[in-house]
């Protein structure tokens, strides 16, 4: 197929069904119909390998069977999707003992949606898709990249930008933290997955036999609240080969922090908890009094904590707010992680690395489970030169973290027209000044403020100035109409 068209072809077919509204609805009716095309991909390659191999799916409900019959189409189509494959697939015998590959198509289809109402669109969306080769290996490679898109496509699709972190972000982060096979990593709020993608590419580069790939595969956790985003995650493992995807549909902060064992705990942890946000008051009686906030970005940070092995290295995406907050449960939060963490580099980014989602200026702290925090260096990541801000047409790339990356392996001050860009302090100094982390921050013009009689007098003589080009312009206009008549 053309696999470069893809996109745009189904965007246009959607466009046309009175069913859907709007860019969010429109990728995530494509993404359960994309879900069944490649799990039917992967089964076929599951039985191919293992001739004892049982679907969980019925095989009338099957893709190849079902979405091959061109007779299936309109009304028709409707009813069997509405009626007949929707239910079997939410309905699906599901137990403890269930492989994880099989379960996920129950969980995947939980509270999934179909919202198209033409059933004749819908047979040719269908059709597009079944364009798709996944037996051709550089067309599988290809239609990577146009998930990808449709995950990019998420960020100016309303509220739906929240699952999507930049991959140039996730890719650096996951670089900085150094995988090694054998280590296991988590992500407590995965959204689509871009944390454990990146995580999985560095792995990789390292794999040398199939037992390094089976540790590889292994090596992720991962949990999402919200049933678009795990429906996103899980196809985008399946794409990754990551076979049995040990992602759960749940909600990370609905667990009494003090019943975490080791068994509980993970080598790295890759984040970025989503904040603004509110849990309802019940969720905080899962944590102590003091580290009880009701802010979801901050009660992340306590799981993350509770989570981290020992020796353990972790990355985390936290905005502004978390810098300078003196609340009481923040503090308290600020107060744990210098006292039992390393908390060794806070990476400060620009303010539209996540537009047109949110122009909240975000962070990126990296700590380890080492021991106490002794000295925090800060580093401020400036705009890229030609850019007044990343955009859908400009996005932030991997190549504008290489200023960074040359000044982590060789750490040095740096002061910018009087502004700190790179700075160390000690754990005492910032105690000092109540744990208040905003420091190398963005450079911004100071506003004089001026006595009230030199305001009044500044103001005075603008508005006399501003009288006679006024008075000017009057009498250029009258000497005209004179001319004139």
């Amino acid at each position: 197929m053309a696999i470069a068209g893809f996109v745009k072809r189904i965007r246009d077919i959607m466009r046309l069904d009175a069913g859907i509204n709007g860019d969010a609805q429109r990728i995530e009716q494509l993404v359960w119909i994309l879900f069944l095309k490649v799990y039917d991909a992967k089964e076929g390659n599951w039985e191919f390998d293992d001739d004892s191999y049982q679907s969980i799916i019925l095989e009338q409900f099957r893709w190849h069977n079902w979405a091959n019959d061109k007779s299936l189409t309109g009304e028709k189509l409707l009813n069997f999707i509405n009626n007949e494959l929707f239910p079997a697939l939410k309905n699906l015998n599901v137990s403890s003992d269930t492989e994880a590959r099989k379960a996920i198509v129950q969980a995947t289809f939980e509270d999934a949606n179909n919202y198209m109402k033409d059933g004749v669109q819908l047979r040719q969306i269908i059709d597009v898709v079944n364009e798709i080769d996944f037996d051709d290996v550089t067309e599988t490679h290809a239609f990577g990249d146009i998930y990808e898109t449709i995950l990019k496509e998420l960020q100016s699709a309303g509220s739906s930008g929240e699952f999507y972190t930049p991959r140039a972000v996730t890719e650096f982060m996951a670089e900085m933290i150094e995988p090694k096979i054998g280590e296991t990593m988590a992500d407590f709020a995965c959204g689509t997955g871009g944390f454990l993608t990146s995580w999985l590419k560095q792995l990789k580069a390292q794999e040398k036999n199939t037992e390094d790939n089976e540790k590889i595969n292994n090596s992720i956790y991962a949990v999402e609240k919200k049933q678009f985003p795990y429906m996103l995650c899980i196809t985008n493992m399946l794409l990754h080969d990551v076979e049995n995807p040990n992602i759960v549909h749940d909600n990370s902060l609905a667990k009494n922090l003090l019943d975490y064992t080791d068994k509980d705990k993970f080598d790295k942890i890759l984040m970025n908890p989503p904040y603004g946000g509110h849990e309802n008051a019940a969720i905080k009686g899962y944590f102590p009094d003091d580290l009880a906030s009701s802010e979801t970005a901050d009660l992340f940070m306590s799981v993350i904590m509770y989570r981290l092995k020992k020796n353990g290295r972790a990355a985390v995406i936290l905005p502004d707010g978390f810098l300078f907050g003196n609340d009481n449960a923040k503090t308290s939060i600020k107060k744990k992680l210098l006292g039992e963490f390393n908390l060794h580099t806070i990476v400060r980014m620009p303010s539209s690395v996540f537009a047109p989602y949110t122009s909240i200026t975000t962070n990126i702290l990296f700590f380890d489970n080492t021991g106490s925090t002794k000295d925090v260096w800060f580093y401020r990541m400036d705009m890229p030169e030609g850019y007044k801000h990343f955009s859908k047409t400009k996005p932030m790339k991997l190549e504008h973290f290489e200023k960074v990356k040359e000044w982590w392996n060789n750490r040095q001050e740096i002061t910018v027209e009087e502004w700190p860009k790179a700075k160390k302090f000690t754990a005492a100094e910032i105690a000092d000044n109540d744990f208040n982390l905003d420091l190398c921050g963005f450079p911004h013009e100071e506003e004089e403020i001026l006595p009230p009689d030199e305001l009044i007098a500044s103001y005075q003589a603008k508005r006399t100035s501003l009288n006679k080009k006024i008075d000017n312009i009057l009498a250029t206009i009258e000497t005209m109409l004179e001319e004139k008549g």
